[in-house]
């Protein structure tokens, strides 16, 4: 996956945070001789995708963002795209949808997909806005939007956090486009449960109302 990112001719570094894996990942990044615009940061334990994303941002040089999850789920050819509405400069935000149509999909979980589409109706409503997929992984931004947002969230609750944070900022241009997506089944791994879903239904209440 690092290789594959670093590909892209416009990648000016990749930040690393392994959040206090057990599988061997640890050693392994370690062990590994990256290119120089690799860097890697290590979590003693596991604290969740927001305190990830919170220590990854908080090394950001470039000054366009992105995140990619190590799970395989997301191509990174994708960024290409996602890009130039930023560099073109009609666009402070990009999202990357799996549910807009136009790009390869694996079929979904159907529960998967129905609590996707509640949530994401649930932010339109309630931040006037026409997001097709709130819970993606695949949000670009330019610097100076994460830099104008503190992550509280340490799970996945980040992503509607991140969002909701994201669209109450009226300043900001949202653009969204259709991207690939080859998601995983719970046999391989996948760790979203309803769980998680309420907890976003939450977050985004709370964010709306919250000064």
């Amino acid at each position: 996956m690092i290789e594959k990112v670093l590909n892209l001719d416009f990648i000016v570094e990749i930040i690393v945070v392994d959040d206090g894996s057990t599988d061997g990942t640890k050693e392994l990044l370690e062990q590994t001789k990256f290119d120089e615009r690799v860097k890697l940061f290590f979590h003693d334990r596991n604290l969740g995708k927001g305190a990830a994303l919170r220590t990854g941002f908080g090394h950001v040089t470039g000054e366009i963002v992105t995140i990619q999850d190590a799970d395989l789920e997301y191509d990174p050819n994708e960024f290409i795209e996602m890009i130039r509405p930023i560099r073109d400069g009609v666009a402070d935000v990009v999202y990357g949808s799996r549910l807009s149509g136009g790009k390869p999909q694996r079929v979904h979980l159907f529960w998967h997909k129905v609590g996707n589409g509640f949530l994401t109706l649930l932010t339109d409503l309630l931040y006037n806005t026409t997001l097709t997929d709130m819970e993606t992984c695949y949000k670009m931004f330019r610097k100076e939007v994460i830099e104008n947002i503190r992550i509280d969230s340490d799970g996945f609750s980040v992503e509607p956090e991140l969002t909701a944070k994201i669209c109450k900022n009226k300043r900001w241009r949202v653009y969204e486009l259709p991207i690939s997506y080859y998601g995983r089944s719970y046999s391989e791994g996948k760790k979203i449960t309803w769980v998680h879903g309420v907890s976003a239904l939450w977050t985004l209440i709370k964010y709306r109302f919250k000064s």
